[in-house]
């Protein structure tokens, strides 16, 4: 029994002795600590190796909206509050022109941040802007790299009289880019119809003439029964009297889907069907 007694103590001893030693100063023993440190190490260096996150949008370009959180700082009106947005290998750039060669630089970040990055400061290009009235304007224009689309984030400008400013923007509603009118000229485009019940169609290709960097497309209806089409609320009325309905509307862009509604009365009544069109160019 005094034997068992004995080692009874000796083993009690034994484990607080563990004990105090698992609670020293540090809070935790050191192989403990150092496999925490090598953890954490692991976990920045995992993190560090992560790809960064994908662009929205496929490679390409579009136009979006610059929306700002000022009056005095926007997109140029010439260009209805819209940049291009370039999307390659993933990474998105917004290109958008200023109203003017007053804002020379612009910092992603806050203004209290931009003295100590000079290096990041993004660098103005000069931009030709035309308005509707047919005057134009040298202005500055910027290259922004953007992170994610319809988010905000900070963006800082940088005055003539050389004092930086806090500013929110996002960059929203990308849509692909229209393809340019070709040259005055007549052609033909392949037309996508789009809409209604599915039993109508429109010859394709179908002629487009430009004139004056105007386009307008002649659209042949699979049938006879159409008495006018309405594009951007002007209506628009056959150009022959006899055969499938044929008319001339504007194409605002190729490429791009164009909003129209086309009247038919092969029914009982009138009716307004609603469609879209695309146009691309052969």
């Amino acid at each position: 029994m005094k034997l068992n007694h004995k080692f009874a103590l000796l083993l009690a001893g034994a484990v607080l002795a563990g004990s105090l030693t698992g609670c020293g100063a540090s809070g935790a023993p050191a192989s403990s600590a150092a496999s925490s440190e090598a953890a954490a190490s692991s976990a920045v260096s995992e993190a560090a190796s992560e790809p960064a996150a994908e662009a929205a949008l496929p490679d390409g370009v579009y136009t979006a909206d610059f929306d700002t959180d000022s009056s005095m700082f926007h997109a140029n009106e010439a260009n209805d509050g819209k940049g291009t947005l370039t999307v390659k290998d993933g990474q998105m750039t917004f290109h958008v022109s200023l109203v003017s060669k007053k804002i020379v630089n612009l910092y992603v970040g806050m203004a209290a941040d931009a003295e100590a990055h000079e290096t990041d400061w993004l660098q103005p290009t000069t931009d030709t802007v035309t308005y509707s009235d047919g005057t134009s304007d040298e202005v500055y224009g910027f290259d922004i790299p953007v992170e994610a689309l319809d988010e905000d984030f900070q963006l800082a400008i940088l005055g003539s009289k050389g004092k930086w400013y806090d500013h929110t923007v996002r960059v929203a509603n990308a849509q692909p880019a229209a393809a340019e009118a070709p040259a005055d000229g007549t052609y033909t485009c392949d037309v996508t119809l789009e809409g209604g019940s599915g039993r109508a169609t429109v010859e394709s290709p179908a002629a487009l003439t430009v004139a004056d960097g105007r386009m307008t497309a002649t659209i042949v209806w699979s049938s006879p029964n159409y008495d006018y089409m309405l594009v951007d609320g002007e209506k628009y009325l056959p150009t022959n009297t006899e055969g499938n309905s044929t008319f001339e509307i504007p194409v605002a862009a190729l490429d791009t889907p164009l909003d129209v509604v086309g009247d038919t009365v092969a029914m009982s009544t009138p009716h307004e069907i609603e469609y879209t069109l695309t146009f691309t160019l052969n």
